[in-house]
């Protein structure tokens, strides 16, 4: 399972307005990996990744005979393939701390954005907007003494979080412009302008900013 006949080179399926899908591209972009990125509709997959991903979903990785569909998994191994930058701390406490992050982010914040995303004139969704505004506001401060997700340096956290601050105005989440606040916008700015995060962006992701 996963297992696939050798390609020349990387090949990512991605679906261009999909949070998923970017963080990985990030990913890709910080590295200045080498990699064919197919942009696929998840309504209409090509045969390649309905032979490769058991779940038939959105994205896939494959690099020559290793085919990858879980995006946490995706970007460790990136990370591991091309150590340079590294997107991980050295430290196993410190590592596994990044992890936790990571799936904090997934259950908290990815999540809500699932919802507003899949019904988004919904109660629920309605519901997500609130939740989610409240709880990015309430982390803010933690960006006041280091520039990334607690970390001095960019990591794989902020290639989970990046996608979704991207998409708040755009799904009608509109971040209050005070004080407590201001460390998590200068955050976003930070984000934002950095060559990789730049080039990561589908077309779709780039028409979410106008």
């Amino acid at each position: 399972m996963g297992v696939v006949a050798k390609r020349s080179s990387m090949t990512f399926f991605s679906d261009p307005a999909c949070h998923y899908s970017h963080r990985v591209r990030i990913v890709l972009a910080e590295k200045g990996v080498t990699v064919e990125i197919e942009e696929v509709d998840d309504k209409n997959l090509p045969e390649d990744v309905l032979e490769l991903n058991p779940y038939a979903s959105l994205p896939t990785l494959v690099d020559r005979d290793l085919a990858l569909y879980e995006t946490k998994v995706m970007m460790e191994y990136l990370d591991e393939r091309f150590p340079h930058p590294p997107l991980l701390p050295v430290y196993p406490v410190a590592r596994a701390l990044s992890r936790q992050f990571m799936h904090r982010i997934e259950r908290d914040w990815s999540s809500q954005l699932d919802t507003i995303i899949s019904n988004p004139g919904s109660s629920a969704a309605d519901k997500a907007r609130k939740e989610l505004s409240d709880s990015l506001c309430s982390i803010a401060p933690i960006f006041t003494d280091l520039p990334y997700f607690m970390s001095e340096e960019f990591t794989l956290v902020d290639c989970c979080l990046a996608p979704i601050l991207w998409r708040l105005d755009s799904l009608g989440i509109k971040l209050p412009a005070n004080r407590q606040v201001k460390p998590l916008q200068d955050y976003m700015k930070r984000l934002f302008e950095r060559p990789s995060f730049q080039e990561s962006l589908s077309e779709l992701e780039k028409e979410m900013a106008l």
